[in-house]
């Protein structure tokens, strides 16, 4: 949801400034909305976004790999996430999260501790975004004004998109959630559509193998 950057961390899905639908039920803005923010939607996205989502999700996939191969028994693949860093946003995280695991069948988010990632809240006239250092550890930040202006749970859903290894699409319809502000304010849809949904269970299965073996050399 946010505009490139080009600091240490890479920057995944900062595109949601596009994204998504109406004022969060839960998160209330500490401060006005600056009017530079009211132009979120026109943001389209860039290769820079991509590689960052890619990167943010590599981070965690290596994360889970490793948890994985001290714990080989483990039946479950499931990522972990901390929202104690998010207070405002604790019911779009756990509804995110809900949506989530009852769309996928090969991954599972969790909250709990040593997570994978964390969520974050507060103010960024960029919007909201997926960040990681490359080294494991990462952040969904969710940004009090962009909730404010589009639907809060699509937000937080379509950002956790990113940590499953979705990239976005602005040119989808409001059915498809990696389309992110691109259908506009008044889509407030924040299920994945079956194309996400297999992309998703695809990635879990073939890409956790390859990062597994990985692991394992």
């Amino acid at each position: 949801m946010r505009h490139p950057r080009t600091a240490v961390s890479a920057v995944a899905g900062l595109g949601l400034a596009l994204a998504l639908g109406t004022a969060p039920a839960v998160a209330a803005a500490p401060s006005p909305v600056p009017a530079a923010q009211a132009g979120y939607s026109a943001y389209a996205g860039s290769s820079e976004n991509a590689a960052s989502n890619s990167a943010f999700f590599d981070a965690v996939m290596e994360s889970v790999a490793e948890k994985r191969a001290a714990n080989p028994g483990a039946q479950a693949v499931t990522v972990v996430y901390n929202a104690t860093g998010a207070p405002s946003f604790r019911g779009q995280i756990a509804s995110s999260a809900s949506i989530w695991n009852s769309s996928v069948s090969n991954v599972k988010l969790q909250e709990g501790s040593d997570a994978d990632f964390d969520y974050r809240e507060g103010n960024d006239s960029r919007g909201s975004y997926a960040s990681t250092d490359g080294h494991g550890s990462g952040y969904i930040f969710l940004d009090y004004a962009q909730n404010q202006q589009y639907d809060s749970t699509r937000v937080t859903t379509h950002e956790t998109g990113h940590v499953l290894g979705l990239p976005d699409n602005y040119t989808g319809p409001c059915s498809e959630l990696m389309s992110g502000g691109g259908p506009g304010p008044s889509c407030t849809n924040a299920y994945p559509d079956p194309a996400e949904r297999s992309r998703v269970n695809s990635l879990w299965q073939n890409g956790l193998a390859a990062a597994l073996a990985r692991t394992a050399s």
